[in-house]
């Protein structure tokens, strides 16, 4: 029980280290290196890295090594197709929820981002992204949509690729712009205006990641 314990401790603790960028991606994992860094033995080390590779986050090269695992631009295309449909389906639900808890914190984040906008402050910007997103899912009231999406977020290692989508000319105000327009329609109770703008932002925010890896490239 202790050793399961442990191990999930240790997968939890890595799944944040890979999803906020602390390990970058292709980077190596020692399962020495990484018993030291935790004070635990190996075999909870090698438990949690075949659970990080179930969840798409870490990948295993026979003979070579094993690393964190670096998403091909198909694959993320592929993750936003669904990113697309399961935020557009949450924002549809919780529209037609009326006036939850969620709604009112939807709004005090919204006013929060404006200020972050107003301020040119990125970094704090990302984090309310996150925080839209998440009261969206959550509002939705759908245990098997919310599971769903957690699984798809971590393989995304969004924390990371929202920074370089909000890198691009303009996009700050953008996407707070698209975010206004997915809560009135919320407020509102149109479902299918909130699934559909939804989904609009959800591929513009695709769009201007791919542009912003054409950059680095």
């Amino acid at each position: 029980m202790q050793q399961k314990s442990m191990q999930a401790r240790v997968a939890e603790e890595l799944r944040q280290m890979i999803i906020s960028g602390e390990l970058r991606p292709g980077s190596a994992l020692s399962e020495m290196a990484l018993s030291e860094t935790f004070g635990v033995s190996r075999t909870p080390i090698r438990e949690a890295l075949k659970q990080l590779q179930i969840e798409g986050l870490v990948e295993v090269r026979p003979r070579v090594g094993t690393f964190v695992a670096v998403p091909s631009r198909r694959e993320i295309t592929e993750l936003f197709q669904m990113k697309e449909l399961l935020e557009g389906a949450a924002a549809r639900l919780l529209a037609l929820r009326g006036r939850v808890p969620e709604v009112d914190r939807l709004e005090a984040t919204m006013r929060e981002a404006d200020e972050a906008v107003q301020a040119g402050d990125t970094d704090r910007y990302a984090e309310l992204v996150h925080a839209f997103h998440e009261l969206i899912v959550v509002g939705a009231d759908n245990s098997k949509l919310e599971a769903h999406y957690r699984t798809l977020m971590n393989q995304l290692a969004y924390a990371r690729l929202v920074r370089t989508s909000l890198a691009q000319p303009g996009r700050l105000s953008e996407s707070d712009h698209e975010h206004h327009r997915v809560l009135d329609l919320i407020l509102a109770k149109d479902g299918d205006g909130a699934e559909r703008v939804m989904r609009e932002h959800v591929r513009r925010s695709h769009q201007a990641l791919t542009a912003g890896m054409d950059d680095r490239e």
